[in-house]
């Protein structure tokens, strides 16, 4: 990892296609060093800049890891606010799929909101997850993603 740019880490089991294929393009174009950890395999692109890297199956194998290797000033892909709370705490900034980012700032509020949920769910009172993903929301991944790069540099 360089100090010019930031490495790219994907909770990629749970990572949309849509999204990976966004995150492979600006690993080829930027030449970022982007790393999707999973605990299966997967097709990736052939890349000097793209790997994938398979944990063990397991309960949070992928995010123990990803925790474990990120760095300050690194960005992790992820839909798990527990995972984006720990990487955050290391100094790393955590995007969403959706586009939202995860910052010191805002974090404590995400996991929040998301146990909150959760406690509706166990009482009966919500069902369900967020809805699929569409091509607004991809494009404001993308938006996202571009921004954190452009400061990133």
């Amino acid at each position: 990892m360089s100090e010019a740019a930031p490495c790219i880490w994907v909770d990629a089991d749970a990572c949309p296609g849509a999204i990976k294929e966004v995150l492979f393009r600006a690993a080829q174009r930027r030449h970022l060093h982007t790393r999707l950890v999973a605990n299966h395999t997967m097709r990736v692109p052939r890349s000097p800049f793209i790997r994938l890297i398979q944990v063990p199956s397991g309960f949070d194998a992928a995010d123990d890891y990803i925790a474990e290797q990120v760095s300050p000033g690194d960005l992790v892909i992820t839909a798990d606010v527990p995972l984006a709370d720990r990487i955050v705490a290391a100094g790393a900034t955590g995007l969403n799929p959706r586009g939202t980012l995860y910052t010191r700032e805002t974090v404590r509020e995400h996991l929040n909101r998301r146990d909150f949920m959760e406690e509706m769910r166990s009482a009966g009172l919500a069902s369900g997850g967020p809805s699929a993903l569409d091509k607004r929301q991809v494009q404001a991944f993308a938006n996202a993603l571009d921004r954190f790069l452009a400061t990133a540099r």
